[in-house]
Formats: structure tokens, C-alpha cells, sequence
């Protein structure tokens, strides 16, 4: 099961839900902002520690340009996503914050058949058009 990339995606989809609801707690007593940094100093600690105790640090120069490049990009898109995140957070309903931000999906899917020449089926289709419509009605009504 630890080997399937469900398995891991669905406890993503748990600790994401546990993010926005321990996130709106959070950010009620703090500036947004200031939440983003704190909440990312503990994964920046929790990581360093995993990566520590399963032996898994590697020498920065045996990682491509490449890799760095879109890393860091990633990273930037990441900081961007959380500060948005937790403005949101700030100002809206965990409920309807979480599900807009999961328009993603839908990003995700259009961005993977254009940049990444992903194949799409008319099924997975459907279902991006139905999440579309979700989050639509999740964040106006």
C-alpha cells in the first residue's frame, strides 16, 4: 500500500484538509503573512529531520541545473500559493477557501496536456468540468 500513489495522494487530501482547518484557527490571532512564515519554519524543521533520519541528504552539486531550476520554481509557486492561501484564510470560510483553492485540479489537468503532453480521457474530462463547476458553486453560493 506504501508503495501506491493513491494511498499517498489521499493522506495528502487528509493532511490538506487538517492544513485549512488548523490553518484558520491559526491565522485568526496573526497577521497572514506572519502565519505563512511560522507555519513554514515548522515544515522547514520537520523536513530537515525526516531527511536526517532516513539518510537521505545528497551532496548539492550531484543535482542537475535542471533540477534546481524547477525547484526553486516550484518553491516560488509554493510560498506564492500559501501566502494567497492564508490571506484567504484570513478573510473567508474554511469551507469555501479549501475547495477554491482546489481549482488547482482543474490547473493541474489543462497545464499536464498542454506543457506536459499528458493524455486526458473524455471520462477524466467530465470530471474536470464537474470539479469546475463545484468549485464554482462552492465559492458563490
Amino acid at each position: 500500500m506504501a508503495q501506491s500513489w493513491l494511498f499517498w495522494a489521499l493522506l495528502s487530501a487528509g493532511f490538506a484538509a487538517l492544513t485549512a482547518i488548523f490553518g484558520k484557527i491559526g491565522v485568526a490571532g496573526v497577521n497572514s503573512d506572519l502565519a505563512t512564515l511560522i507555519r513554514t519554519v515548522v515544515i522547514i524543521v520537520m523536513l530537515a529531520g525526516i531527511v536526517t533520519a532516513t539518510g537521505q541528504w545528497q551532496s548539492p552539486g550531484t543535482i542537475s541545473a535542471k533540477t534546481w531550476i524547477f525547484l526553486g520554481l516550484s518553491g516560488l509557486a509554493t510560498g506564492a500559493s500559501w501566502l494567497a492561501y492564508y490571506r484567504a484564510l484570513k478573510l473567508g470560510n474554511a469551507s469555501q477557501v479549501a475547495p477554491v483553492d482546489k481549482f488547482s485540479i482543474v490547473l493541474v489537468v489543462i497545464s499536464g496536456v498542454i506543457f506536459l503532453g499528458e493524455k486526458v480521457s473524455l471520462v477524466h474530462w467530465l470530471a474536470v468540468a464537474l470539479i469546475a463547476s463545484g468549485t464554482i458553486v462552492m465559492a458563490v453560493f
